[in-house]
């Protein structure tokens, strides 16, 4: 879960119209070029892709997969037509009526679906994180570049309209001088503590295919815990910390430092909140050695729960300050003495329909394959650093 944030103060009236204009131009893209879709994983994050798709238009749902029926038939709710639905997610790869898919499974089951839709000749939509493992990427933009598809990762700020025009007005022109640290933070996130599964699912429900989300894991008897908690666990994620809220930080920095590869990172944290069970940290604290003297710092925990000021990305330069994220913008000039520009964030996600659009022109996505591995590999090198307490340097291995 990624909480919305909004801005203290008032929303401007540019911002509102910014908004009003984004809008317009989802509804009435692809008017006559309707794109028809298929979906693996119709959880809360696939319920909420597949509204974003409604919401850009020109798109006709095909069919519906996932592992649990009642998912399934809410799916089609929200599809708003008859589809087939499935289980088994090669039977709707395998169909010839299919443009594109959405992906939102959990970490461990991305590789093997990612590819085999590619090799299909389907574009794709990914959620992030796009791996669990370091050598994934090699296969997934390996399979992008073979078949000569598009491929979006779904790290969304990237399509964010205020999140281009603040890169526009300090980072590219140079006015925030030259950046040296970036210190991003996301505290308080309770969704990624352990959650107690719902009254009634001790016992697995009939229409739950539990191996299917699996994949090609070991198999385990059934776990509510694992079930409705599977961020907290390595076999099944990132690490709730890095993959779910760290990837949307650093995939912003190296698009606006123009990095990708780190030179080494070191990592420290724990489970300081119980939670029987649990496997990954709940408090985190990372730093990250990018080339160029450009240090990067991420920290994490699930205290309190205040929502409140609770997120920001800080980018440090020798001429002002940005911070920037969902809620909006607020720059602090140097030569003006700390003086303040803020920009409210009210724009819709527009990460969907911008796939949507690469799909009919074949232009490269705002968050293409390689901008996906990348990102990812910045939460993997961090989960080694911190699973086995040393600094880990980058390996050549993990270029693509």
């Amino acid at each position: 879960m990624e909480p919305d944030q909004t801005m203290n103060s008032g929303i401007s009236r540019r911002g509102v119209l910014r908004g009003i204009t984004a809008s317009s131009a989802m509804r009435v893209m692809g008017a006559n070029d309707r794109v028809r879709l298929g979906i693996v994983g119709t959880g809360l994050r696939g319920e909420y892709l597949m509204q974003r798709a409604n919401a850009a238009g020109g798109i006709q749902w095909v069919a519906v997969c996932d592992a649990y029926d009642v998912r399934r038939d809410k799916a089609e709710k929200t599809a708003g037509t008859p589809v087939e639905k499935y289980v088994d997610y090669r039977r709707m790869v395998d169909r010839k009526d299919i443009d594109g898919i959405i992906l939102a499974t959990w970490d461990n089951t991305h590789c093997d679906i990612a590819v085999a839709v590619l090799e299909s000749g389907k574009d794709l939509y990914i959620e992030k994180p796009m791996t669990l493992h370091p050598m994934e990427g090699r296969r997934i933009v390996g399979a992008v570049r073979s078949h000569k598809r598009i491929l979006q990762t779904g790290t969304q700020q990237r399509s964010h309209p205020h999140f281009a025009e603040a890169k526009a007005k300090f980072i590219d022109s140079g006015r925030i001088g030259k950046i040296t640290c970036v210190r991003t933070y996301w505290n308080s996130n309770l969704a990624y503590r352990n959650q107690k599964p719902p009254d009634g699912m001790e016992r697995k429900p009939a229409g739950l295919d539990w191996d299917a989300c699996q994949g090609s894991l070991p198999k385990l008897p059934w776990d509510p815990k694992r079930y409705f908690n599977h961020y907290v666990y390595w076999d099944y994620s990132t690490n709730a910390q890095m993959g779910g809220l760290f990837v949307h930080m650093i995939d912003i920095v190296h698009w606006y430092c123009k990095v990708q590869q780190p030179l080494a990172a070191d990592c420290f944290g724990g489970i300081y909140l119980g939670g029987e069970g649990r496997d990954t940290a709940d408090h985190i604290n990372a730093i990250v050695h990018y080339p160029n003297n450009l240090l990067v710092t991420f920290e994490a925990n699930v205290a309190d729960g205040i929502r409140r000021e609770n997120q920001d990305m800080v980018f440090m330069g020798t001429a002002g300050r940005l911070h920037i994220f969902r809620y909006g913008y607020r720059f602090l000039s140097s030569e003006d003495d700390g003086k303040t520009e803020i920009t409210a964030g009210t724009t819709p996600d527009l990460h969907v329909a911008n796939w949507l659009d690469c799909i009919r022109t074949r232009k490269k996505a705002a968050c293409d394959e390689e901008a996906g591995h990348y990102s990812a590999m910045a939460c993997h090198v961090c989960n080694i650093a911190y699973r086995e307490q040393r600094r880990v340097q980058w390996n050549k291995e993990w270029t693509i």
